[in-house]
């Protein structure tokens, strides 16, 4: 079956999560900049999660532009990667308003976590579905990015419950090795039409 169902789904609720993630912000109630001061820890986690949903969604247009067709695997292990990335923005609030404590910020990498994994799952199914000699396979090769960022999130959860503010930067480095495209597709394809 086609996958532009798959792509316009998972493009409406990358959409939701983060109009989800933007209306749950609370507006100030002074006038002056110094109002937005006690928000500064709402904000921070808002523009971390935004940046989060939006490699998903990038690497998932990535990915999937790789496929031909798919199938149910796919279409489930899809669906298990959106579940982990709706849950973005409860964990994104309850980290926020309680400024980085212990158990929100180990929440938040729980579901950082679980939505790599499921990201993982979902490009396993992909390069099942299209065979070893996949483009997907060749581009990704060994994954280090892959195999790197769910140890880096444990570690987050675990740093956690010593020092939120480590733990926090674990969850910034991961988005900093994710932050650019994956060129990695791109160049596959690149070397298919030289």
């Amino acid at each position: 079956m086609g996958k532009t169902r798959l792509e316009a789904f998972f493009d409406g609720v990358a959409a939701i999560i983060i109009t989800i993630m933007v209306l749950e912000m609370k507006v100030p109630h002074g006038v002056a900049f110094s109002a937005l001061q006690p928000l500064l820890p709402v904000l921070l986690s808002y523009l971390l999660s935004f940046i989060y949903v939006g490699i998903y969604w990038n690497n998932h247009h990535h990915m999937l532009h790789t496929c031909k067709e798919v199938n149910g695997v796919i279409l489930w292990a899809n669906l298990h990667l959106l579940f982990w990335l709706s849950l973005i923005p409860f964990t994104t609030g309850w980290m926020g308003e309680n400024q980085f404590a212990a158990a929100p910020a180990a929440a938040y990498g729980f579901v950082l976590l679980m939505a790599a994994l499921a990201y993982a799952i979902l490009q396993r199914s992909i390069i099942a579905s299209q065979g070893e000699d996949s483009v997907l396979k060749r581009a990704v090769g060994a994954d280090w990015k892959g195999r790197a960022s769910p140890l880096l999130y444990l570690t987050g959860i675990v740093l956690s419950f010593y020092s939120q503010w480590l733990a926090m930067a674990v969850y910034i480095l991961v988005a900093l090795m994710w932050l650019l495209p994956d060129r990695r597709i791109e160049r596959m394809f690149e070397r298919r039409k030289g």
